[in-house]
């Protein structure tokens, strides 16, 4: 059914441009979210004694240096997404080449996840601590941003109807 996929196409797209967005952004307003991976790294706003602040880098040049990766795995998300994307507006009406594209959106959806689950969830809201701050936690917004990523993709690896 056409409709179905070209919903799927457009979901995809659309998680394209979300990643693609959050990249620009981060160029664009450099500061603003440097500040955040600056904080998270340092452990400043986590709970007063905390036993684990050993683990803190403190050094500007490896906070650039993840804050650029950061930047970097978005752009290629976004990169990879809009392929999926593109790739199943060619075949919409090609079934077994519109099931190629979808591989696409599998790379996309994965990476996404390793980037906003793994990278904000596990390092930087357990290894860093990130949940202790008031302030600069991104947990709830990561959440979002790989749940919506595990749905889509989800939906688009389901089966269209005949």
């Amino acid at each position: 059914m056409i409709i179905v996929r070209l919903t799927k196409a457009f979901m995809v797209a659309a998680l394209a441009a979300f990643a693609l967005l959050v990249a620009y952004n981060n160029v664009a307003d450099w500061g603003a979210n440097y500040a955040f991976v600056q904080h998270v790294l340092s452990m400043d706003t986590t709970f007063p004694g905390n036993p684990l602040t050993g683990r803190a880098i403190t050094d500007p040049a490896l906070w650039r240096v993840a804050y650029v990766a950061i930047i970097a795995a978005e752009a290629v998300v976004g990169l990879v997404l809009a392929r999926a994307a593109f790739r199943m507006l060619r075949a919409l009406r090609d079934e077994a080449r519109f099931a190629q594209a979808k591989t696409w959106v599998v790379a996309g959806v994965g990476l996404g996840f390793a980037l906003w689950f793994f990278g904000f969830m596990v390092v930087g809201g357990e290894y860093f601590q990130m949940w202790q701050s008031a302030t600069w936690n991104g947990q709830e917004s990561a959440f979002r941003f790989y749940m919506t990523m595990l749905g889509v993709g989800i939906f688009v690896s389901l089966p269209e109807p005949g």
